[in-house]
């Protein structure tokens, strides 16, 4: 989140004033702020507060493949972002082996898109934020490569239509998605990056787990690493010390984890 000191400072060079140049810098910090506070907000809003029944399940996945096959063939980038979505979402082993077989069901030739869309909003969407989750989900796995095709456009632009999710809340939707790329680029985003894989690493698990593998790991290193677990063997002050970084180690990573996966 750089752009805001860019273009702030600039305006003030143009001035030709010192000072216009330190007041764009400040004022231009405090738009990336902001924004970066926004994209936090929206990156939270893109996970259910409650589970997610298959009757709205098998279309989401079952279209995400529609569109991923439209372009000809599938890209890792599409098949991560889609891996990605199921955790979020905090499927089990037994859900994700669903999507995947909804995903594949989805890129055959002859899937029922609009069938589907509309038997979805009929049973499993009838709620506004609903509609808009779904679309915004189609576009975080159709917008994982670097180009969104002409075809995977329509077909985002039909589902839209059935969902009554108008022209301008897509273009909000699109806008925040590329900022979200853009900002997991940035050295901000490499930043971030790496406090979350250094969460997985203390909790001991890998990036693919599950949420409920993630709550079992972190009760688990916990009861191992817990101050108390050792009093009874009456250790050393600086083995307490350890067990003591060591436990505040797992707390944080663990509400990080949860944060960002939205763990219940």
């Amino acid at each position: 989140m750089y752009w805001g000191k860019i273009i702030g400072t600039l305006a003030g060079l143009l001035t030709l004033k010192p000072w216009f140049v330190v007041l764009g810098l400040i004022l231009g910090h405090q738009f990336d702020r902001g924004f970066a506070q926004r994209y936090r907000s929206f990156e939270k809003q893109g996970t259910p507060s409650g589970r997610l029944p298959d009757e709205y399940l098998r279309p989401l996945f079952q279209t995400m493949g529609h569109i991923a096959k439209l372009d000809g063939r599938v890209d890792e980038e599409e098949i991560r972002a889609a891996r990605t979505v199921m955790h979020r979402l905090g499927l089990g082993p037994g859900k994700v082996r669903n999507a995947i077989n909804w995903f594949d069901d989805g890129k055959r030739a002859a899937f029922p898109l609009v069938q589907t869309v509309r038997q979805l909003r009929r049973a499993a969407a009838r709620r506004a934020d609903l509609r808009i989750l779904f679309v915004r989900l189609l576009l975080e796995v159709a917008m994982a490569k670097d180009r969104l095709h002409q075809k995977e456009r329509a077909v985002i632009w039909t589902v839209c239509t059935e969902l009554d999710v108008g022209r301008v809340d897509l273009a909000q939707l699109e806008a925040m998605i590329r900022a979200q790329k853009g900002f997991r680029r940035s050295p901000a985003g490499d930043a971030d990056t790496r406090r979350i894989k250094q969460a997985y690493r203390a909790l001991g698990v890998d990036e693919s787990a599950s949420n409920d593998q993630i709550k079992k790991a972190y009760r688990r290193a916990m009861n191992k690493s817990h101050p108390d677990k050792i009093a009874s063997s009456n250790p050393e002050a600086e083995v307490i010390a350890q067990a003591e970084k060591r436990t505040r180690e797992i707390r944080s990573a663990y509400e990080m984890l949860k944060a960002r996966r939205s763990i219940r």
